[in-house]
């Protein structure tokens, strides 16, 4: 059965929540799927690649205006590769993929995975909506994290039944061990930071930065920042003007193993997002699979579901650098109240959101919605 995966970006040019999601779902042909991935250049000539034994086509693009890639041909694209897979999984938010469903076949399989909303940029959602709409009404199956990405989803209520509620997973195992090199380094960065802090994610305003800078201002504690983008330089100035810098490292994009050993070293995550764009937060089961608390944010999304306030973490309302503090600060100077959190996180994702789990469900799903479509036929 062969699986094509369409999005704008991919690893390892961009590290980022809904790559790593095509990443891991690539992992299905190990259970009888063949896997492709299209997305767009952000700039330049098209080219295929090779990433992890997965085939991947980048189209052409003359730039990138508002996160999206300008690639005329995409939806072009899109559709003919459309016609030799078997089943076609949509990762929205995406506008030109949802063009180019409607040049695919009537009767391919489509699979829409809603990760997040489009949030703002109200005049540009006016003259996307139809096309999103359209999209939802053609896909078979739509997955969501959450049930709450539904129920506050202004596109998804009129499609309901046709949504899916499958929580991200997390190769728990790899982000709660350490061999012996990766121990040592971990020994190095607590010696070296003792109260650290740890944020992951891409330097754009909905990841909410600005407020966890200024929280910074207000907790004994040094902080690093690992990701890159447009708002870096803003970022590092916003710092200065601060007074941070001194106890604020931008690491910009780090390896894995990498970002594993700054997690296993910090007391805690810092996951300060502001609006609806954050649907989940996968970096947030990479932290409590290695048995650090979070402080993440009450958005109307999966977000406060995953580390819950006083069960996992501790949850403050968004764009309260005040309240973010108080949250950081209590776990820093309650060591054996974090911990216990820590010890939760790590059994929640063991439980609930490992990585063999969500691919099991995922296979059950695509598998479905291929056999029900071929038997309507």
């Amino acid at each position: 059965m062969r699986i094509l995966h369409a999005y704008k970006v991919y690893l390892p040019g961009v590290y980022g929540g809904i790559p790593s999601v095509i990443a891991m779902l690539t992992m299905l042909p190990r259970m009888g799927f063949q896997t492709e991935v299209l997305v767009a250049c952000d700039r330049g000539m098209g080219r295929k690649y090779e990433f992890d034994g997965v085939n991947v086509e980048a189209v052409s693009s003359i730039g990138t205006v508002m996160s999206t890639p300008l690639a005329p041909s995409y939806p072009f694209r899109f559709a003919e590769r459309a016609r030799s897979s078997d089943i076609v999984v949509h990762h929205a938010p995406f506008p030109l993929t949802d063009l180019g469903v409607l040049l695919m076949p009537k009767d391919s399989v489509l699979i829409v995975h809603w990760h997040a909303e489009v949030i703002g940029r109200p005049w540009l959602m006016r003259v996307l909506a139809p096309f999103i709409r359209n999209s939802l009404k053609r896909a078979d199956k739509i997955i969501v994290s959450d049930r709450v990405i539904v129920e506050n989803s202004p596109f998804l209520k009129t499609f309901e039944d046709k949504c899916v509620v499958v929580p991200y997973g997390c190769d728990d195992a790899y982000w709660g061990e350490l061999n012996h090199a990766e121990q040592r380094a971990v020994d190095n960065l607590q010696r070296q930071y003792p109260r650290l802090v740890v944020a992951v994610g891409r330097l754009v305003s909905y990841k909410g930065y600005e407020i966890f800078l200024r929280a910074m201002q207000n907790v004994d504690t040094d902080a690093v920042i690992i990701g890159e983008g447009p708002l870096k330089a803003d970022l590092i100035r916003l710092s200065e003007e601060l007074g941070v810098l001194d106890r604020v490292k931008f690491l910009g994009v780090l390896k894995s193993h990498e970002v594993k050993q700054y997690v296993h070293a910090a007391k805690a995550l810092a996951f300060p997002s502001v609006t609806e764009a954050e649907a989940f937060g996968i970096v947030q089961l990479e932290a409590m699979s290695a048995g650090k608390p979070v402080v993440n944010t009450a958005l109307a999304t999966a977000v406060p579901q995953v580390a819950r306030d006083g069960k996992e973490g501790l949850t403050v309302p968004p764009n309260q650098p005040a309240a973010f503090a108080e949250a950081l600060r209590r776990l820093l100077d309650q060591p054996d109240f974090a911990a216990r959190l820590g010890r939760s996180g790590k059994e929640r994702v063991r439980t609930e959101f490992s990585k063999t789990l969500f691919l099991s469900r995922m296979q059950e799903i695509y598998q479905e919605a291929h056999h029900r479509r071929r038997s309507a036929q």
